[in-house]
């Protein structure tokens, strides 16, 4: 098979790329500030020979990596950033922080990225060696994890140029993502009031946190009345303080908007919008209000999806061994997927748990391939892939990095993240890539089809959610 060639590079350069991934993993740095991170990632890329640029969009930590000249151009898309609270020792089953209150990389973007890298190198060869012929750009797409740092490059016109773009991420299974995912939008809300003596003369102070909390109970009279496939989620950012016997003059909330698409979730967020002014009129106190960052709603490609399952197929499967699925199966003890009834009948995620459950034996490791089902498929959740999405043909898919059932954002993935069962489904995440990526740089009738499809579901075009004065970075 001539995709074996991909293979063997992927396989020779195994070493580097699961240090990649290490190296990551060690680092987790947060959104928007993965320097250490970008650094370390920009270097490997001149050394292999890709032509870098650094700081793309005015975002330090956004790069990219390109070889090869013409069409088509396939875009690699790459995350590495981790999560706040999740710091946990590599390969244990227990809860164990190596610092307290540190950082992990909870959801595997250390896996994603170097994935994704491996994946390029290896279109990167088959290009040197005349096997292949267009260009292949791996994009180091910083701030996935509350920033949607594709969203920052989608705004300023980056991917339009591109063919089609792929992409990956841990997961439990080994399966085709389909269907659409949430609109997001996330603004932040202050409220300024005037500080007092709480005993003394608490009537001349004006309380920006009884704001804030008001703010919140009208956000919950207002959940009766969304539309459906909404949500709204939030965080006290700052209390004002930690003395109660002072009205606290200042405070802070972050409100996240979702809906089926940027249109919804502008006119919810509208909404929000109002609470706030309200609970500031009623305490007599100030709000302004900051965008932080805002995602599309995904735009599904079937043509390129069946093209990812028939590499996910043709991939090898990872061949586990006694000690990794004797790990596997402390691992999923320390969580109970519970599954009530009725919800497995509603909900399309739980169904395919359900699936794998029943028809696999209680499996700890999902080593089998789930089946391709092309449909219209809703997921509550949000990333700024589906800004991609609305700018050129895109799919992606997951392997089977972490356990059966493993919860999202947890510290049992962080552990399994730096042991050999997450380096196996990294590599063959990487054969899938570059596999999907092969086919079609050599199929221009395949690459026009996905285009034909594009053209018709983004007809609309992009409803960018973010306005030219939010600007890219850490949230605090």
């Amino acid at each position: 098979m001539e995709k074996q060639f991909l293979y063997d590079i992927i396989e020779d350069h195994a070493p580097s790329i699961i240090a990649l991934s290490d190296q990551i993993w060690e680092l987790s740095e947060l959104s928007m500030e993965e320097y250490r991170s970008a650094e370390y990632y920009c270097q490997l890329l001149e050394q292999e020979g890709f032509q870098v640029q650094r700081q793309l969009c005015g975002i330090p930590t956004a790069f990219s990596g390109q070889f090869g000249s013409g069409s088509p151009r396939i875009g690699i898309l790459g995350e590495f950033d981790a999560l706040s609270g999740l710091s946990q020792q590599a390969g244990s089953t227990q809860r164990q922080c190596v610092t307290e209150g540190g950082n992990g990389q909870g959801c595997g973007h250390n896996l994603l990225g170097a994935g994704a890298f491996g994946a390029a190198l290896a279109i990167k060869k088959a290009l040197e060696a005349g096997k292949l012929q267009g260009t292949v750009i791996f994009y180091g797409c910083p701030g996935e994890e509350g920033c949607a740092g594709k969203t920052f490059m989608a705004r300023d016109g980056m991917f339009r140029d591109l063919d089609a773009a792929l992409t990956w991420h841990p997961g439990d299974t080994n399966e085709i993502k389909v269907g659409a995912s949430a609109a997001c939008i996330q603004v932040e809300y202050s409220f300024q009031g005037l500080a007092a003596h709480a005993a003394n003369d608490p009537y001349n102070g004006r309380s920006a946190l009884d704001a804030v909390e008001l703010m919140h109970v009208g956000v919950q009279f207002l959940r009766e009345h969304m539309p459906p496939n909404s949500s709204i989620h939030y965080s006290i950012t700052d209390g004002g303080g930690v003395s109660p016997n002072v009205v606290q003059a200042g405070a802070k909330t972050i409100f996240m908007v979702r809906g089926e698409t940027v249109r919804k979730a502008k006119a919810l967020l509208k909404r929000v919008d109002n609470i706030a002014k309200g609970a500031a009129l009623m305490t007599d106190t100030q709000v302004t209000s900051r965008q932080l960052d805002g995602t599309a709603s995904t735009v599904g490609n079937q043509v390129l999806e069946q093209v990812m399952y028939e590499n996910l197929n043709q991939a090898p499967i990872p061949v586990y061994t006694e000690a990794e699925r004797t790990y596997a199966h402390a691992l999923r003890q320390t969580f109970q997927p519970e599954l009530p009834g009725e919800l497995t009948k509603t909900n399309p995620s739980v169904r395919r748990f359900v699936l794998r459950e029943t028809e696999n034996g209680q499996r700890d490791i999902n080593d089998f391939i789930m089946p391709y089902v092309p449909c219209w498929d809703y997921s509550p959740g949000s990333t700024d892939v589906g800004d991609v999405s609305w700018l050129t043909p895109t799919a992606q898919f997951t392997t089977a990095t972490w356990v059966s059932g493993s919860p999202g954002h947890s510290w049992q993935n962080v552990s399994i993240g730096r042991t050999s069962i997450a380096h196996k489904g990294m590599l063959q995440a990487a054969k899938i890539l570059a596999g999907t990526a092969w086919d079609l740089m050599t199929n221009p009738a395949l690459l026009a089809k996905a285009k034909e499809e594009f053209a018709v579901s983004a007809a609309e075009g992009y409803d960018c959610p973010i306005g030219p004065e939010v600007i890219p970075g850490p949230q605090q």
